[in-house]
């Protein structure tokens, strides 16, 4: 990327909204320009320095802010960058941002573009570019451990090394094609091929884990149960308010209710689902066959069943996997069922903090603790797939020859690549920048 060519951007880096402060951050050649076009000079860089901001054609005073310099390369984004932390109110940013557009040295940032210039200049690469978005984006601690581990390069380092092997693999094949003559081990490149079947099903257990994508975009817990069973009422006692309609009479839930919160660090929806029997109105019958699709669509099933409430249940409950919970509701009226993990009552609240803990317990072992990087894009998992199947080619070299097993090695390493921006990082941009926010 040509710094010269490349025109300076800005952006409010803040919310918009009524606050003590706001940042409006610049990135490119021109910034002390800009800054000298405000009638302020540039302090010396990673030193702050309060000037007076005045409108540069009409020599209004628009703001005293603190300014901050960062000299390329030495920036987030490898440019020049200047930051103005300005008073927050609207009308101050507002009027700073229409001065900095009647300068002919920059124009307002697109959605993404500081860091994709920072991936431009080498100062991140797409999977860390990635991690900032999800940092941005995190709303429980889960999800901002998940993102700080990928800022920090685990999934970088992962892929790096998957790589570098293959990087090995087919320099000792083309030594086996290009230097059969000399004095080399014999069958170097098959047994360079010999290794990758290991790396294929490495690769293949790292897409079937998807602890990652369902941390990044919220897990999903269906209710389940027989009508009466006390669904929305334990749907009401785990949010903590009236959330869905209660009534003694079956079949008062006909539709899908979903309850947002967080559960141990993990983002959590909780799903109310109409009662599962097979008898009922067309209207109930359509309930009862959306609550089956979202008992088969979410991450987690928690069957909650009452001495009071049975039914015959539609044929397709059985092809239901099985519940990873058990509530024997209304513990209050009498004797729980037997083979229940938890014994409940969603009107007294007795047993729910013990479901909870448990469920949170749950949650945190199997998505929030993973330790090691994870799959957390689509377009991770659509990348990998294409190396898997070429490793797979690769591997069949006895039947093939060893000339296209080393152009099969070849492109999977170039879509590793491809993953962290190795290779054809102009290519991937528009893909990896499409979900940013402005001002980063």
């Amino acid at each position: 990327m040509n710094d010269m060519a490349a025109p300076t951007i800005y952006a409010c880096a803040t919310a918009p909204g009524r606050a003590a402060l706001a940042v409006v951050r610049l990135s490119g050649p021109d910034c002390q320009a800009v800054l000298a076009g405000f009638g302020a000079t540039c302090p010396p860089p990673r030193l702050a320095g309060l000037r007076r901001l005045v409108h540069p054609h009409s020599q209004d005073l628009l703001d005293e802010a603190l300014i901050l310099y960062f000299s390329g390369p030495h920036s987030y984004t490898g440019e020049d960058v200047v930051e103005l932390h300005l008073h927050g109110g609207a009308a101050v940013v507002a009027s700073v941002l229409e001065a900095l557009s009647a300068l002919p040295n920059c124009r307002p940032a697109e959605a993404g573009e500081f860091t994709r210039r920072a991936v431009l200049h080498g100062k991140l690469d797409l999977t860390r570019a990635e991690a900032v978005a999800d940092l941005i984006d995190a709303e429980t601690t889960a999800q901002q451990v998940q993102a700080l581990g990928q800022l920090q390069g685990n999934l970088r380092d992962l892929f790096e090394g998957w790589r570098g092997e293959l990087h090995t693999a087919l320099a000792h094949l083309e030594a086996d094609l290009e230097f059969a003559d000399e004095d080399l081990p014999g069958g170097i490149g098959r047994a360079a091929l010999g290794a990758l079947p290991n790396l294929r099903d490495k690769i293949a257990a790292f897409i079937d884990d998807t602890r990652g994508l369902k941390l990044r975009a919220g897990l999903r817990v269906a209710l389940l149960g027989a009508p009466n069973a006390g669904k929305s009422s334990l749907l009401n006692r785990l949010a903590g308010r009236d959330a869905a309609i209660v009534s003694a009479r079956a079949g008062t839930t006909r539709d899908i209710i979903e309850i947002a919160m967080t559960l141990a660090g993990v983002p959590v929806t909780l799903i109310d689902t109409a009662g599962l029997r097979a008898a009922g109105d067309d209207i109930e019958r359509e309930g009862v066959r959306r609550a089956l699709a979202a008992a088969r669509d979410a991450d987690l099933r928690v069957l909650v069943s009452a001495p009071d409430a049975s039914a015959e249940l539609p044929a397709e409950e059985k092809d239901l996997p099985p519940p990873e919970f058990h509530l024997s509701n209304k513990s209050d009226l009498g004797t729980p069922e037997a083979g229940a993990t938890h014994h409940v009552s969603a009107l007294t609240g007795d047993g729910i903090d013990g479901f909870i803990n448990d469920l949170s317990a749950f949650l945190q072992d199997n998505y929030a603790k993973t330790g090691n990087a994870v799959l957390t894009r689509q377009r991770h998992r659509q990348i990998l797939s294409e190396v898997q199947a070429t490793l797979s080619r690769a591997i069949d070299a006895e039947s093939r020859g060893l000339e296209l097993a080393a152009e099969d090695l070849r492109l999977a390493a170039r879509a590793l690549g491809r993953l962290t921006g190795a290779v054809d990082v102009e290519a991937l941009l528009d893909i990896v920048f499409a979900d940013f926010c402005i001002g980063k």
